[in-house]
């Protein structure tokens, strides 16, 4: 059961951090591209840099955390008697 649930919350947290990965792209594209942009919203450039690393870093931390955690679950734990 505790596989399977850690499983499950892999494969959202790895969609989730395709969906913001992929969404951030576009927002990029877009504004590079688009003519309605103007030199005024030019700093939303330089706010969606550290916005994008901080998603991706929490979610990378975050699904690493899980992987680490469920490997260290399996190890075998040290004898008592000496």
């Amino acid at each position: 059961m505790k596989e399977r649930l850690l499983y499950v919350v892999t494969v959202m947290v790895t969609a989730t951090l395709c969906a913001v990965i992929l969404s951030l792209i576009g927002a990029m594209v877009f504004g590079l591209f688009s003519k309605d942009i103007s030199a005024k919203d030019q700093p939303i450039f330089n706010i969606i840099g550290p916005l994008a690393q901080t998603i991706v870093g929490g979610l990378i931390g975050w699904l690493s955390g899980l992987k680490a955690g469920g490997d260290i679950a399996k190890m075998p734990q040290p004898s008592q008697g000496a």
